[in-house]
């Protein structure tokens, strides 16, 4: 089992404060953002240093129906290899539905959403998470999530299906204390059950972060400091077993690097405290073989795929919620995925909120309850975009040449010219447009 140590997450916005942290034992990059043939300075500079980096993988969807995808299981390994790491993280999550084993539409999540505790939702992540294993060049971790809302007919409780899950395919557990905390408000789970509940021994390392509550619900923001329940959970934990690792997580409105610092050192002597009053040093522990994994029968991956495909559109899509649901907890986590994918189309496409200016967010908004994700963030910008052209707005005939162009230089056949003289005279264009 590797030791890693105190990490952080690595992330562009703060690449340079996790450089000059001293005691930065290791980091994690969403494998997602990172290409294995242009990795960014900062992270070569960290592994020269002898930094480990972990890729932590956020688009598998390896508790869907359906299984996990070639390709994007070949991109996990390239970063895999690229960045040296000794192994690589996935989530316990669906987040997308729809397809060939419903023959309906495929619709994009664009966020982890929780799988059924049932037998049948277990067989098809074993399986799938044994296909994982066996297209990647190092051992896999998976993440237990963090949810607003409960399946209904749950057969078992987290600590138990992650038992069955690590005990069935070997794969080792990455566990996030803070998503723990989250399902104890939203779901009125015991943490301490469920970490009495784990095996242990399967620990690769842990997620610590931060989040909020509103209207009794917490919200797993990873954009606010560490609270003490969380903390407390990692004390639990420690009492319990010694960590391979601790991360922290920070995605949103950065603070200054002393403040990370201090955060670092909080989780640290959260460590302590709990290594202090474990009774007895354990031995290392001994992993079994893992056991043959059955392939999951297609009447089983089929009535998990019309499950999460009902789910999934009452929650992008408008239609009515499952029998058995909590619409109140669906109606919370449908307005989150949404203001979600306004906040992520306004990054991969910066020069949209500068276009529509205030209107952004509303149109946004509005696009979004009529218009599922089909695709990716960049393609949900491009189809936002044309549509509100093909509606004639923005009102402002400025605004709206200028959003055409910026249509036009993404979704044509090939890219527009960049010649400075060509470029001038769309400059020049625009200016003349605007007076």
């Amino acid at each position: 089992m590797v030791r890693l140590g105190t990490g952080i997450g690595w992330r562009p916005e703060i690449a340079d404060a996790v450089e000059r942290m001293p005691a930065v034992d290791w980091v994690e990059a969403v494998a997602e953002n990172v290409c294995p043939g242009h990795l960014p300075e900062s992270l070569l500079r960290l592994r020269e240093r002898g930094v480990t980096v972990v890729p932590h993988g956020v688009s598998l969807g390896l508790g869907g129906a359906e299984r996990p995808d070639e390709g994007r299981l070949t991109a996990l390994a390239e970063r895999a290899e690229a960045l040296g790491s000794p192994l690589v993280t996935e989530h316990i999550a669906f987040v997308r539905a729809g397809g060939a084993l419903t023959a309906s539409p495929r619709l994009e999540a664009g966020h982890l959403l929780p799988v059924p505790r049932t037998r049948d939702a277990l067989d098809v992540l074993c399986e799938n998470v044994r296909i994982a294993q066996d297209a990647l060049p190092v051992p896999l971790a998976v993440e237990n999530i963090a949810a607003l809302f409960s399946w209904p007919g749950e057969e078992m409780t987290e600590g138990q299906f992650l038992y069955e899950l690590a005990d069935r395919t070997g794969v080792r557990l990455l566990i996030d204390v803070a998503n723990l905390h989250t399902n104890h408000v939203n779901r009125g789970e015991d943490p301490a059950k469920a970490l009495a509940e784990l095996p242990l021994e399967a620990l690769a390392y842990v997620h610590v972060a931060g989040g909020f509550e509103r209207d009794g619900v917490w919200h797993d923001s990873h954009a606010h400091p560490v609270p003490r329940p969380v903390l407390d959970i990692l004390t639990d934990l420690a009492s319990r077993v010694s960590p391979p690792g601790v991360l922290l997580e920070r995605d949103e409105n950065f603070p200054a690097p002393e403040e990370l610092e201090r955060e670092l050192d909080t989780i640290r002597e959260a460590l302590a405290t709990g290594g202090a009053s474990r009774t007895a040093a354990l031995p290392e522990p001994v992993r079994t073989a893992a056991r043959a994994v059955p392939e999951a029968p297609a009447p089983v991956r089929e009535r998990l795929a019309l499950e999460q495909t009902a789910l999934l559109s009452a929650l992008v899509a408008g239609t009515p919620a499952p029998e058995g649901f909590d619409r109140v907890r669906l109606g919370v986590q449908a307005r989150a995925l949404a203001a979600k994918r306004a906040d992520v189309v306004a990054k991969v496409a910066p020069e949209l909120p500068v276009i529509l200016g205030d209107g952004y967010r509303p149109a946004f908004l509005a696009y979004a309850q009529r218009h599922p994700m089909t695709g990716g963030y960049r393609r949900d910008a491009l189809e936002f975009a044309g549509r509100l052209l093909a509606e004639g707005r923005p009102a402002d005939a400025g605004a709206r040449t200028e959003l055409r162009e910026w249509w036009q230089e993404r979704s044509g056949p090939k890219p527009r010219s960049r010649r400075p003289g060509v470029r001038l005279a769309r400059a020049t264009r625009r200016v003349l447009l605007r007076r």
